[in-house]
């Protein structure tokens, strides 16, 4: 299938798991493409019910995002774009049978909507993201709060405006992890939901909770093992975002290990005690474990599944994997390609272009990973970053509206990849309206 360029036959099923960024992507170009004309049999498993980007989940857990104006409906957009969605969660893979094991969806009441299921394939792809990773800290499962889907997002928005109301009003004084948050993992999506916490936390409160004063009552501390923040990013800018989370009141403490999560805060490895009544573990990446013994695929130590370059399985020529899920070789280099949202949607596009070569029986070619930099949101304050590889044959450090509207057009390359211009300009502007008739800030 790699070297000699195998033909596919019309109707060769292409089943995608998962429908995430890369994976919708995928299972879109293919059903616009091919699904229509019937040339592939293209369905996507997805145990969610809506796609929201997921870079986007820090605001939707902030509020300072309505989930509703940016979620996409799997139903109906595989139905406008000629593949197939199946809900459910893929939970074990026969590779001589060529089946994929899917577990019953249940609804929220426990009764069961579809059952337990096979789905055949001739090609398999495997796109089901990330997950974090808590290493075993001591009651992270049972006190802290995770952001890896939009439910998790809506969950910790939703305790956090609790939160503001139930400090409005009882009688007594705040207790000392009263509207206290503690944020484990000072990466970019950590860095990226303290910095939105600062605004929208006080813009919660502006809509009459005026029993809590915000520079008094509210607290944001951001913890990372590491000496300093965002450390993907050159030092110099984790030093600046640093100054700015300090300017905004946001406690950042580095090289502070965490011990364990309490019901009531963070007890770190020295003995300290950060109060807090929301904990979000934000620390860590991890595929899901599920995938570490797989029917015989071959995984590393965080579950990943191991590709060639060519984004197929090094055990199974009929198995593809990319995004964050997938250790792929970043060609030049002795490192993989890191888990960004820029190398799903490189490694979507790529496929594709592959899936055309095999229709037409052609060799596969390897997978080429163009770094364009890193770039993180604070908020409304600033976007700091650094740009480099093809865009500038260099690297160049980037701050402010630049930067921020960089970051901005990462968001419009998904929407585009997905609905097409005219559909995504529509969105847009739909978006800038309401945002005029409604609270900036989600408050249920």
């Amino acid at each position: 299938m790699t070297d000699a360029g195998t033909r596919w036959e019309r109707g060769h099923r292409v089943v995608i798991v998962g429908g995430g960024a890369g994976g919708l992507e995928l299972a879109t170009r293919l059903g616009d493409k091919f699904g229509r004309k019937g040339v592939l049999d293209v369905t996507l498993i997805e145990r969610g019910r809506t796609h929201v980007w997921k870079p986007k989940l820090h605001e939707i857990a902030a509020g300072s995002m309505d989930m509703s104006a940016h979620e996409v409906n799997y139903l109906a957009h595989s139905h406008w774009h000629g593949f197939h969605y199946r809900i459910g969660e893929m939970i074990g893979l026969d590779r001589a049978r060529r089946e994929v094991h899917v577990a019953p969806y249940l609804d929220s009441e426990g009764r069961e909507v579809t059952p337990k299921r096979s789905i055949g394939y001739d090609t398999l792809v495997i796109a089901i993201g990330s997950q974090s990773n808590d290493f075993g800290t001591p009651g992270v499962t049972e006190f802290g709060m995770k952001l890896e889907s939009q439910e998790d997002a809506a969950r910790f928005h939703e305790a956090m405006v609790n939160a503001c109301i139930r400090a409005h009003a009882q009688q007594t004084p705040l207790r000392p992890e009263q509207l206290k948050v503690a944020i484990i993992g000072a990466g970019a999506t950590g860095v990226e939901l303290a910095a939105e916490l600062h605004r929208t936390t006080r813009e919660v409160v502006a809509y009459g909770l005026d029993r809590v004063d915000p520079d008094k009552d509210l607290k944001v501390t951001l913890l990372d093992a590491a000496d300093r923040i965002l450390p993907s990013l050159p030092p110099r800018l984790s030093a600046a975002s640093e100054e700015l989370l300090g300017r905004l009141g946001v406690q950042v403490l580095t090289s502070a290990k965490v011990a364990r999560v309490m019901r009531d805060g963070v007890e770190l490895d020295d003995g300290r005690v950060i109060p807090a009544e929301l904990v979000v573990w934000a620390a860590g990446v991890k595929a899901p474990d599920f995938l570490k013994d797989l029917d015989g695929l071959e995984t590393n130590r965080i579950n990943q599944l191991v590709v060639r370059p060519t984004l197929q399985t090094t055990r199974d020529d009929n198995i593809f994997s990319f995004g964050d899920c997938a250790a792929c070789p970043w060609m030049g280099r002795d490192a993989i390609v890191p888990p960004r949202a820029q190398a799903a949607h490189q490694q979507a596009s790529h496929l594709y272009a592959q899936f055309k070569r095999m229709l037409a029986g052609k060799p596969l070619q390897e997978y080429q990973y163009r770094d364009f930099g890193s770039l993180v949101s604070l908020g409304e304050y600033s976007t700091v970053g650094n740009m480099m590889g093809g865009l500038i044959g260099g690297s160049l450090m980037v701050e402010g509206l630049f930067a921020r509207m960089m970051y901005l057009s990462l968001y419009k390359m998904h929407e585009l990849a997905l609905h097409g211009p005219a559909k995504a300009t529509l969105d847009t502007m739909a978006r800038i309206i309401t945002r005029r008739t409604e609270p900036h800030v989600k408050l249920h």
